[in-house]
């Protein structure tokens, strides 16, 4: 069986500089809790005296990775990490400590979830835990999870889930239902580390070795976003190509489409010094063909979306939409790179809901007050790539294209031969110098130099 980590020990795992607080008094509760269930005294005794705890729940102000934050850890030995009353009261001192000294919250979970031995006074705890994780979002301060073994239960529907970025323990216990609860026909790996973060409800499983500096990474990245100073702009990225202009829309088309052209992930190296990926909409999606986190530039934080060449499914959407409100309640500004020839329209995608995700990342450009940079590198496929576009900072490399619709199908809509295609190219206007006169791009990137 794998060794749990105690409370303590998951907080040695992470960090040297620890000040636990001081527990809040809380309403006087019955010997036998609220429920005057027969023997919960004797057991939380037994528990204190196996853990050496007062509850399920230790708490205090950390530094993590040279960055200062808000700490919780869970007592999995203490009646199974279960919320109840006191558990709550901690939880919610904890968070109100984050909001007041305006520090991140990192949570080191382990639960089976609420305490049955205070019945629906424990199930509430949950309403506090989420009414005070919604006033520390309101407060533009992040919140981290590392989801250890196990998480489940209300645990994982509110201080896990809820989190802004989601970090697991490899191998473990991940899910709303427990081992005990969950149907027996259930197939066992939905609910793992490796399984949740399959299906995009975590963001990625981090072995104990990488926790310090992994969450030292994100913490410099969100806990230094936001200030009073003017937020500047993502600077555009150099362009990685020396392609020379397209002569014709059908040229730029044959430049944008190359193999060899350079791709999100070669922009994304050249750009970032630390790259801090998100994955996942949380809806049980992924999208390997957008890539989604926060970066580094020199210790200047900036999330980023990026379309890989592919066509971009609802996932991939839902998850960009994601990112950028993050960024957007954080203070962070965006880099979004544009290459796809258009939104998937199989069948699946639309399963999956396309139009509504196409609409959400519309949407969640549209309402960011932090600034959105665009760079198309390749195909700018339609409303799919347009979806993911600043509207007033967008620019282009020579070796990519942006339309309306492809040349082909332009085409086969005005039921001309094949051979008008290329005619049909020109027509579009689709070069980057097009866009420049058009007013659509900016401007057009070039190597290790400032956009033309």
């Amino acid at each position: 069986m794998r060794r749990r980590l105690t409370a303590r020990q998951a907080i040695a795992a992470v960090t040297g500089d620890f000040v636990e607080a001081v527990a809040p008094p809380g309403a006087e509760i019955p010997e036998d809790g609220p429920l005057s269930w027969s023997g919960y005294a004797d057991s939380r005794a037994r528990a204190t005296d196996r853990t050496g705890e007062e509850e399920s729940v230790v708490h205090g102000l950390a530094t993590v990775g040279g960055y200062p934050c808000v700490l919780i850890s869970f007592e999995f030995g203490f009646l199974g990490g279960s919320l109840g009353q006191r558990t709550g009261d901690r939880l919610e001192a904890a968070y109100e400590t984050a909001r007041s000294r305006r520090l991140p919250l990192v949570s080191l979970i382990a639960t089976g979830g609420s305490r049955m031995q205070e019945g629906m006074v424990a199930l509430t705890q949950l309403q506090r835990v989420a009414r005070a994780s919604s006033r520390l979002r309101a407060a533009g301060l992040p919140q981290l999870a590392v989801l250890r073994d196990p998480t489940t239960g209300g645990g994982w529907a509110t201080l896990g889930a809820g989190a802004d970025v989601i970090l697991a323990m490899p191998g473990a216990q991940i899910g709303f239902a427990g081992s005990r609860v969950r149907p027996a026909d259930a197939d066992p790996s939905a609910y793992t580390a490796e399984g949740q973060l399959v299906t995009g409800h975590i963001d990625a499983v981090v072995g104990t070795a990488e926790l310090p500096g992994t969450l030292g990474r994100w913490l410099g990245a969100l806990g230094a976003a936001g200030g009073d100073t003017p937020l500047l702009p993502a600077p555009v990225p150099d362009a990685l190509s020396d392609a020379g202009l397209p002569a014709t829309g059908w040229d730029a088309v044959g430049q944008a489409r190359s193999s060899t052209r350079p791709r999100a992930e070669a922009y994304l190296d050249a750009y970032f010094d630390h790259l801090l990926p998100l994955s996942g909409d949380r809806c049980g999606g992924t999208d390997p063909g957008l890539l989604c986190g926060f970066g580094l530039r020199g210790e200047r934080p900036i999330a980023y979306v990026a379309q890989c060449g592919t066509a971009t499914r609802p996932a991939g959407y839902r998850t960009a939409a994601r990112v950028i409100r993050l960024a957007d309640r954080l203070g962070v500004p965006v880099l979004t790179l544009v290459d796809t020839p258009g939104a998937a329209n199989d069948a699946e995608a639309e399963r999956a809901g396309a139009g509504a995700a196409i609409a959400d990342a519309f949407a969640a450009i549209a309402e960011a007050r932090v600034p959105v940079t665009t760079l198309v590198i390749g195909e700018g496929g339609s409303g799919g790539a347009l979806a993911l576009a600043a509207p007033d900072n967008t620019y282009v490399t020579r070796d990519s294209y942006f339309s309306v619709i492809a040349p082909e199908l332009a085409a086969a809509i005005l039921k001309r031969s094949p051979d008008a295609v290329r005619v049909t190219a020109d027509q579009l206007r689709l070069r980057p110098q097009d866009l420049v006169e058009l007013g659509i791009a900016r401007g057009i990137a070039a190597p290790g130099a400032p956009p033309l």
